[in-house]
Order: structure tokens, then C-alpha cells, then sequence
């Protein structure tokens, strides 16, 4: 049986190890990761391979050969342009009449491949995927199978929210040449992504549940780690050299001095030379003709060949590339990787996580804590829920400010034109303008809002002209911290996928740079607000509203919005007692927004007012108070505006996310209508808002979007539709409210270890197969008389828990029970 390398990774988040040289021919233990993969072919009885190359494709052809030195027949198909997994296996068809092996050829594993084709051939499959379980699997496709083996769910590097266990793909298959029939030629497949989603229905997908080694090299802290697994004997391949003692292996011509001291396991390669003095403590893994000055110590780290370490040089937990020279008394903490021919001088000490590409120099006596061409925040990733945020002028600063808006830029094209707006704040103003700088650097023009609210910002987004826009905030409730927010050209978020590539961008320094005569401009928009006023004007009925003759007390909070709802509440011919109706950082942040509803209760009780709102400080988080004083809940808002549309319900449908209260569906479908559920992510809720058929969109904690008017949250939209609803019904807020269901929807939040997070959805699921189950987002699992919902938290360690039930001591109850299971499996 043939056997297929794919070699063709750039390995972006390996760099800049892999600035010069193909992922695969990284080092381990000395020898090139495709090299452990070749060995492991060979033993398992693979001698014909076929190895697909695309990024640098001389340095792996050069190396092996034909394949005569390790004693296999090797081929070699080179791509043009890259081809994704399936499409460059498809480019070497002709070499694959009958069933074949798929391997990459940067992973290190020692599975048992002799076994995996048994199983394949024992069924009727199409492909089989050799399976193993893992701690995180969001870097993964996660997999579950019946009992058969049979593929039952698939799922391509998963949200936490979407992770239902923690068996994953190891992207080692066996497959038949027919497979080929279902990879379109000439494009860039993916079989992850494309090709085994779209044959799971059909049939002939397995699953091999895979017991030994397996670890996918995609990251510096993986590379140490599948070393030390190595040195471990945790995995089994051959390390290069003779073991000279329990856990040391020296390379032939090497030159150890008496007086230096390796502790081990370690590994020292060919002509290296180790001086008096030094000492190479646990994990130390140092290349052919390395040269160690003496009192060198170096532990955890790995120095590829032909590097000079002068006297007294400290590495730990470092990883220093070919021909490197570092000079007397550098000190590397953690974290930090050297690229290639890279020059540090005398007593320079490189901060933890620092990464200097190569050909570059750090001065003598240099003290480095920020990356040369590389920004590290030190984050799992640079988005968060809503965006990137972090401590204004400590993490977001106006050269990170700047870098971010490079990145987003060069996923636009030249001359596009982004929006660009701010809240009040100086924080705002200073990282705004940053980022104004790096757009215009990548050719790309801005229109300057100065300070609007996110509504208003995303609305002047859909503009003709426009392809995308920012906003730069501080945080509600952290009035020290900053968020940066992306839109596409629709006034959504981005989409993950886009988030994602904004993120590899920004990792790698890949901006793209103009001609000086193609440097954007700044622009100011003409009326911006009044085209937002006019706008959602007419997606209400002015004259039913205007008639009703309502009197309301309305909170700005301090924020941007009070710049334009006074000219839409004029039109309307509301009367209006504001609160707050003014910009300032300091207001924003002088009250919480529990007090400042409170405090509008008691104005709409003296003041006989018809109802209360309190706006958040962006412009998008709506709270209401009746026309009793009392402020609703934001799942009682949520279904008191259901109940006024409810003549409008039958005709379209209403989006929601699936941790908010059951008692929606009832509403909704006693009007006629039907809900479409989503995941509790914002992006994922503005998707639905898209649609042309959509009514409203919640995600139930104050946000509300009116798709008729802008497919994102906006407090103003929300509040005149609830307006209008009441003057066309010519019902009070209080009489629906009297009406609503009595709710009993509790939370709660369980800390879970990164690692544990998988395991613990898989076992969850596995002890719920009973039941009827839901798997939009997270775990959804239904109860005669309630649900319970666990959604893994995307940014911390936590598990996220709602239930409800027919009382809310039973939805505690049911609570407390999954939140016991959870705390038993994490120990």
C-alpha cells in the first residue's frame, strides 16, 4: 500500500522558526519531523510515498532524495499554488490506483497505522480517520461515532460552544481512490472542512479510536512539548546519537569537557562542542555543530544547528534557530524563539514570549520585551467575544492600536474606505487616531465619525462607498479598559472566519504597504446623523406614534446616543424627560446601570410617564421600565416586545440565542409564529438578522435588533418599535406585563481547566444520549418539565450553566445537579 505525505504547510504560527525553512524539516531531536513520520512508514510496511510540497518545496526534495537512504521509494508532487489537504492529495492522483495512506508530515505520533488499514478494510469505508482524545479540541475536527465506527458528527475546529467531546482527527487516514470523485479539481479543498462533511450522510466514513502517541506540532509551546514527550519516551522514535548514560544521547564527533555537567534527558548533536562549566539541565536539546562556551545553562530549550552560545549564556524554555550567534551573558526567558541568523550582543536580556525573526540584531546590553516584526500579547487569542480589548495604554497601546488596523486592513482592498469612530473618552480619541495612521498606511481611506455611538457607526457602514468600520470604546463596567470593535460592510460584526484571518495577520507582521502616493485619507462623512434619524424614522409609523402622545423618561447614560434620539423622539412627538443627555467619560462610569434604572423608575412614577428606558453607554443594550415604575427584567422585555408584535409574528420569524427562557416558544407560536435558534455569540445572532424574513432578533440580555432596520443591536430601534407596537395596540407596558408567564431561569458558572473543557462535553453528552438534546451551542439537554444548557466559556476557564423548570427551586435544583457532575469530572 502507497502511503501520502502532505508537506506542503507554511507553518505561520511556528514562525519565525519557519520563516526559511518548511515546517516539516523542523527539527526534533535533530532530525526533521517528516523524518520521524518516514521511519514510522517504513516500520509499519509503507516503502512506495508519495510526499505532496508546496511552501519551499527544494528543502524537503533536497534532503530525501528518492528515498534510497531510508530505505523507501520516495515521489514527489509539488503544487503551484497551495491546495488545501484534499486538493493536493487529488494533484497526485496518478500515483494512487488503490487504497492508500494519508499522513502529515509535521506530526509526531506513533500510532499503530498496520491496525487503522485492518479496520479500514474489516468495513465498507470510503475513509477512515484514525481518532485520538485530547484536552483542547478547538484547534481540531472533532469527531463522534457509533458503535460501528461509523462517523456520526463532524465538526472542523470548533467555538467552545460547539464542543461535544474530545475526540479528535489526528489527520491520518486511509482511503480508497474513489474518494477522488468527490474533490473538485483545480481549487483548494479541505478534507476536514469539505471533503468528510459533505460524505457523513452518505455513508463510508469511519472513525479509528487510536491508542499511542499523537501530537499536532502547530505551536512553539508544542514543539517544546513533543521534545520533552520524546526525551519522555513517551512516544516511540528514534533519537540520533548513542545514549552515553540513562536518558543522554551524544552525537558522533561530539566534544563534552569533563567539567561540564549534562543532567538529562538531553540530547547533544554531531560535532557540538560543550565547554568547561556549562551545564545542560532537563530537555536541553542542542543541533550539529553547536558551540557552548563554558558556564553556558541552558534547560527546556532547543538550539538548532551551527549555533554560537558565548560564556555564560541562560537560556530557559527557548528555542534558538540556525547559525544564531549570541554573545557573553544573554539571558532568554520563556517563551522566546530566534529565527534564523539572528545576532544578540553582550549581556542583552529577551523577555519572556519575545520572537526575533530572522536576520535581525538586538544591541549589547539590550533589554527586549516586545517582539522584533512580531507582536505577542500573551493572549490564547486577540479577539474576545465582542473584540479586542485590554488596559488602555498598557495592552492597548497606539503602536498595538496601529498593528490591529494594518492587519484588518490588508484584509480590504486598496482605497476601500472604513469607518472609524469613538466613544468620549481620551483613551478612545488617542487609540482611534492610531488606528486611522495604520489604515491610510495600507492604502486605505477612513471616514472619521470623531464621537458616535456603535449604532450610528454601523449604520453609516452601509453605506454604497463603505466596506467596513471600527469602533473604539471604553469598557461599562471597566472604565480602565479598552475595546476595539470590527464591522463588515453590512454594519455586523466580522465573522469569526474573517476574525481569524485578521489574527494570523497581525501574528506574522504581513501588512500590506503602499506607495506614498497610495496612502489613505481621512474624510469627515456629511449628515451622518441626521441620515441615521431619517432612516429609522421610516421604519415606524410616525403618525400612530405621534397620536399616542407619549410621555417618557429616557437615561442616555452619558453616551453618544443623545446625539441623535432627540431629533427622532421630536419627530414622533413624544414628550421626554432626559436624564443624562450629554457625552462624558466621567458620567458614563458615575453610576451603574442598575441604580440608573432605579433612579428612572422613580421619574416615570412622579412624572405619570407612559415608560422609562435606559440606553447603555454604546448605544446598544436597551432596559425598560413600565408605566408602574417597575423595571423589567431583560427576560421580561424580551417577552413584552414579543407580545406586541404578536400580529406580525405568523409572517416572518424570530431569531434567539438557545440560552434564553422556554417561555418564548410559546409566545411565538400562539401568534403563529417560529423561532430560529442560534448561537449566544453576537455574530452569530446579526447572521440571522440578514435574513429577509427576519422580524426580531434578541439575544436576551437587553440587546435587541430591528432587521427592518439595521441587522445589529441598537437601543434607539428597539425603543421606538416598542413604541409604536403600543400605539398601534393601544395597550399599556404594564398590561402586557401583567399578562407574561412567571420565569424561572436560573445561572450558574463552573470553573473548568482548558484542558478538561472536551472531556467534560463528551462526557455530558455521552450521559445524555437518553434525552433529547440540542447542539446549536454548547450542550442543550431537555427535562420532562425544563433544559439545562452548558456552554464552555471562549475566554476563561469556565463552564456556563442555565436551566429552567416549573419553579425555580426545581431549575436550582436541576442547576445544582450539572454543575455537581461538572465538579466531579474536573476532580
Amino acid at each position: 500500500m502507497k502511503a501520502v505525505i502532505m508537506a506542503g504547510g507554511e507553518g505561520t504560527r511556528l514562525r519565525p522558526l519557519t520563516s526559511n525553512l518548511p515546517k516539516p524539516m523542523l527539527p526534533l531531536v535533530n532530525r526533521p519531523m517528516m523524518e520521524h513520520v518516514v521511519t514510522l512508514l517504513r516500520d509499519n510496511g509503507f516503502d512506495d510515498i508519495v510526499v505532496t510540497l508546496s511552501y519551499l518545496p527544494d528543502s524537503i526534495s533536497s534532503y530525501f532524495g528518492d528515498g534510497r537512504e531510508h530505505d523507501v521509494r520516495m515521489t514527489y508532487s509539488t503544487e503551484e499554488a497551495p491546495l488545501g489537504t484534499a486538493g493536493s492529495v487529488r494533484h497526485a492522483r496518478r500515483e494512487l490506483e488503490d487504497t492508500f495512506l494519508v499522513i502529515s508530515g509535521d506530526v509526531v505520533t506513533d500510532i499503530d497505522l498496520t491496525k487503522l488499514v485492518e479496520f479500514h478494510r474489516e468495513r465498507p469505508a470510503l475513509a477512515t480517520m484514525a481518532l485520538v482524545s485530547v484536552d483542547n479540541p478547538l484547534e481540531f475536527g472533532m469527531v463522534i461515532t457509533r458503535e460501528d465506527g461509523s462517523v456520526e458528527r463532524f465538526l472542523e475546529k470548533p467555538s467552545w460552544g460547539q464542543v461535544f467531546s474530545d475526540t479528535v482527527n489526528t489527520g491520518v487516514f486511509v482511503l480508497e481512490p474513489e474518494i477522488f470523485d468527490h474533490i473538485e479539481p483545480d481549487r483548494p479543498v479541505d478534507f476536514s472542512g469539505e471533503v468528510f462533511p459533505s460524505l457523513i450522510d452518505r455513508g463510508g466514513v469511519f472513525g479509528c479510536l487510536t491508542e499511542g502517541y499523537w501530537e499536532d506540532v502547530g505551536t512553539v509551546a508544542s514543539y517544546l512539548r513533543a521534545h520533552k514527550d520524546l526525551l519522555d519516551g513517551r512516544v516511540s522514535a528514534q533519537i540520533p546519537g548513542f545514549q552515553v548514560s540513562q536518558g543522554v544521547w551524544v552525537g558522533e564527533g561530539a566534544g563534552i569537557d569533563h567539567d561540564a555537567r549534562v543532567v538529562g534527558p538531553a540530547v547533544v548533536g554531531e560535532n557540538a562542542s560543550v565547554e568547561a562549566g556549562a551545564v545542560l539541565g532537563e530537555y536541553a536539546v542542542i543541533g550539529a555543530s553547536v558551540r557552548l562556551h563554558k558556564d553556558c545553562d541552558l534547560e527546556r530549550s532547543v538550539v538548532h544547528d551551527n549555533a554560537y552560545l558565548g560564556e555564560a549564556v541562560k537560556l530557559r524554555g527557548t528555542v534558538v534557530g540556525r547559525r544564531c550567534d549570541i554573545r557573553t551573558s544573554v539571558r532568554c526567558e520563556e517563551g522566546v524563539v530566534l529565527g534564523d541568523d539572528c545576532f544578540v550582543g553582550e549581556h542583552a536580556v529577551i523577555g519572556a514570549d519575545v520572537k526575533v525573526y530572522p536576520l535581525k540584531s538586538v544591541e549589547s546590553g539590550a533589554v527586549v520585551n516586545n517582539s522584533i516584526i512580531w507582536e505577542s500579547r500573551g493572549a490564547r487569542s486577540l479577539f474576545g467575544r465582542n473584540g479586542v480589548s485590554g488596559l488602555a495604554n498598557v495592552d492597548m497601546t497606539p503602536e498595538f492600536a496601529a498593528k490591529v488596523a494594518m492587519a484588518f486592513a490588508t484584509t480590504v482592498k486598496k482605497q476601500d474606505v472604513v469607518v472609524a469612530s469613538r466613544d468620549s473618552s481620551r483613551s478612545a480619541r488617542m487609540l482611534k487616531r492610531a488606528m486611522m495612521a495604520g489604515f491610510n498606511a495600507c492604502g486605505v481611506d477612513v471616514l472619521d465619525l470623531e464621537a458616535a455611538s456603535v449604532p450610528v457607526t454601523r449604520f453609516v457602514c452601509r453605506r454604497p462607498l463603505v466596506s467596513a468600520g471600527v469602533t473604539v470604546g471604553l469598557l461599562e463596567d471597566d472604565p480602565d479598559s479598552v475595546e476595539i470593535r470590527f464591522f463588515d460592510g453590512s454594519g455586523a460584526d466580522i465573522p469569526e472566519e474573517r476574525r481569524r484571518k485578521v489574527e494570523r495577520l497581525f501574528t506574522r507582521g504581513d501588512f500590506r504597504r503602499v506607495l506614498p502616493g497610495e496612502i489613505g485619507e481621512i474624510g469627515l462623512p456629511p449628515l451622518a446623523l441626521e441620515h441615521y434619524a431619517v432612516a429609522l424614522e421610516h421604519t415606524i409609523d410616525l403618525a400612530s406614534v405621534g397620536g399616542a402622545g407619549f410621555k417618557v423618561v429616557l437615561d442616555y447614560s452619558c453616551g453618544s446616543t443623545s446625539h441623535v434620539m432627540p431629533n427622532v423622539l421630536a419627530k414622533v412627538g413624544a414628550e421626554v424627560l432626559a436624564v443624562n443627555p450629554f457625552s462624558s467619560t466621567r458620567g458614563a462610569h458615575a453610576r451603574d446601570h442598575e441604580t440608573r434604572a432605579r433612579e428612572v423608575a422613580a421619574l416615570v412614577v412622579a412624572s405619570s410617564a407612559d415608560l422609562g428606558a435606559v440606553l447603555g453607554v454604546d448605544g446598544e443594550r436597551l432596559t425598560v421600565i413600565d408605566d408602574t415604575g417597575r423595571v423589567l427584567s431583560h427576560a421580561e422585555a424580551l417577552l413584552a416586545m414579543l407580545e406586541v408584535l404578536a400580529e406580525r409574528l405568523a409572517e416572518s420569524f424570530v431569531g434567539l440565542p438557545v440560552n434564553v427562557t422556554g417561555a418564548v416558544e410559546d409566545v411565538v407560536r400562539s401568534h403563529g409564529g417560529r423561532i430560529v435558534w442560534t448561537k449566544v455569540s453576537a455574530p452569530a445572532l446579526m447572521d440571522r438578522a440578514k435574513e429577509p424574513d427576519a422580524i426580531l432578533v434578541a439575544d436576551g440580555c437587553g440587546g435587541f435588533i430591528v432587521p427592518a432596520f439595521l441587522p445589529a443591536f441598537d437601543a434607539a430601534a428597539a425603543l421606538v418599535l416598542l413604541m409604536e407596537r403600543l400605539a398601534l395596540t393601544g395597550r399599556s407596558l404594564s398590561s402586557v406585563v401583567e399578562g407574561l408567564p412567571e420565569l424561572n431561569l436560573v445561572e450558574d458558572t463552573v470553573a473548568t481547566p482548558w484542558e478538561q473543557k472536551g472531556g467534560v462535553m463528551r462526557e455530558l453528552l455521552e450521559s445524555s444520549k437518553a434525552r433529547q438534546t440540542l447542539l446549536v451551542d454548547g450542550l442543550k439537554v431537555f427535562h420532562d418539565r425544563g433544559w439545562v444548557l452548558i456552554l464552555p466559556d471562549p475566554e476563561g476557564p469556565f463552564t456556563h450553566l442555565w436551566a429552567e423548570s416549573e419553579s425555580r427551586e426545581a431549575a436550582q435544583r436541576l442547576c445544582r445537579d450539572y454543575s455537581a457532575q461538572i465538579r466531579q469530572m474536573v476532580g
